[in-house]
């Protein structure tokens, strides 16, 4: 990913953060049973991350991103975190977009 494209990401996940539209770690990504549309995990992950992934998945329908390590950990700047939810549409299509150069 490109710095631009890696700073507007981070723009966006901060204002997801500040609003409440943002889930943080496996753990809280694992009870949360509500609508959910986009998760962005770090590509160094382990297998309990990889199965959470796919269990929101599979319950929520929502769009997932598998991020290199290290852009991910400046677009989340939250220390030792692998793995974010959201729960904004809005927010979660413009990240999308960002994502695959639209």
């Amino acid at each position: 990913m490109q710095i631009q494209e890696i700073n507007k990401i981070k723009g966006l996940v901060n204002i997801s953060n500040k609003a409440g539209y943002l889930i943080i770690g496996a753990d809280n990504l694992k009870k949360y049973n509500k609508k959910l549309y986009l998760i962005l995990y770090s590509n160094d992950s382990g297998k309990s991350i990889q199965k959470v992934v796919n269990n929101q998945k599979l319950q929520t329908n929502c769009d997932t991103f598998e991020v290199e390590t290290q852009d991910f950990s400046k677009i989340v700047s939250i220390e030792n975190c692998k793995i974010i939810g959201l729960k904004n549409l809005g927010l979660s299509k413009e990240i999308i977009k960002v994502i695959r150069g639209e």
